[in-house]
């Protein structure tokens, strides 16, 4: 009997599924698509991969799991012990495959808060034609980041381009980072990291270690004027803190593609503090080709070193959550 790979994967067109069906026949395994999470719940057991995203019951459920192999980042939701009936099951994520699509929504926010977009939005949509007044750049500015792996180093390599004068790197450990970081900071030293910043960008995974990184006192320590990112987790910053630094005039504004909760109820007051821009988690995902490429291609890559019970790619290590 063949072993079976189950793929829940809504955003797969017919050549990629050709690649991970060529990859699994290969190494001995046969491939079963479901076709909405209910599908996933009702069947998974008896996969012993499963790639994709799948409901945590479909997870508990799979007794011969021993590889999940997620298509996504992120992975707070699928660490927990009591999800898998094997204590030994193997969780791999896709981190690796978000940083063109999340770094590039990033200068898109950023230049759009520093170029006063939202304020010309709401000119036009009153008819008005008039400057509101000065802008800002990114080229000599100082711009802290925040978790210094994929998306946030890709962050960097471009506003590095953009004529960024310093750029900072925070991380949790204490080493050199790539060329395209002037200064490196461990999370210890983040209060340090953040002055005189100009941009402070989140790139965070979600831990404990990381809720409400962005606190009150922190943002006391962030320059007048700054401009906040956050493309990590919701509860990396403390949302009314961050609201009434927006009231006061502290920040500049704020870009958020992640909230706490999510969905954003539709009377939250984060919806109407000043100068911010929020997005509905929406800088990841599979609305870029090149992501959909890239994560089948780590999937497949993995599929082999599996098969030779070599060590896999994107191995996660489930007690610090990433």
């Amino acid at each position: 009997m063949a072993r079976k790979i189950g793929i829940n994967a809504p955003f797969l067109d017919e050549g990629l599924k050709a690649k991970i069906e060529e990859k699994a026949n290969k190494n001995g395994f046969e491939t079963v698509y479901f076709k909405d999470p209910a599908d996933a719940c009702a069947g998974s057991d008896g996969c012993e991969v499963l790639f994709g995203s799948f409901p945590l019951d479909a997870i508990k459920a799979d007794k011969s799991l021993k590889w999940l192999a997620c298509s996504f980042a992120g992975v707070d939701k699928v660490v927990s012990d009591d999800l898998y009936q094997n204590p030994d099951v193997l969780v791999t994520n896709s981190a690796g495959a978000y940083g063109v699509t999340i770094s590039e929504h990033m200068i898109a926010v950023t230049l759009m808060m520093m170029r006063r977009m939202p304020e010309y939005a709401d000119l036009v949509s009153k008819r008005e034609w008039r400057l509101i007044g000065n802008i800002r750049s990114i080229m000599r500015s100082t711009v802290t980041i925040v978790g210094m792996g994929d998306i946030g180093t890709n962050f960097a390599r471009r506003v590095k381009a953009l004529g960024a004068s310093c750029v900072r790197g925070v991380r949790r450990t204490k080493k050199p980072g790539p060329d395209c970081y002037d200064e490196v900071y461990t999370i210890d030293e983040l209060e340090k990291a953040v002055e005189r910043a100009d941009v402070v960008a989140l790139c965070v995974p979600g831990t404990d270690a990381t809720t409400h990184l962005v606190n009150e006192n922190l943002l006391s320590h962030m320059k007048d004027g700054a401009y906040l990112v956050n493309v990590g987790r919701g509860w990396a910053v403390d949302q009314p803190a961050l609201i009434k630094a927006l009231e006061s005039g502290k920040l500049a504004g704020a870009a958020l593609d992640v909230a706490v909760p999510e969905p954003l109820p539709k009377d939250d007051p984060l919806w109407s503090a000043p100068n911010i821009l929020i997005t509905p988690h929406v800088s990841g995902n599979m609305s870029l080709d090149i992501t959909r490429e890239y994560v089948v291609n780590m999937f497949c890559d993995n599929i082999d070193r599996y098969a030779r019970g070599e060590k896999l790619e994107n191995l996660v290590d489930r007690k610090i959550g990433y």
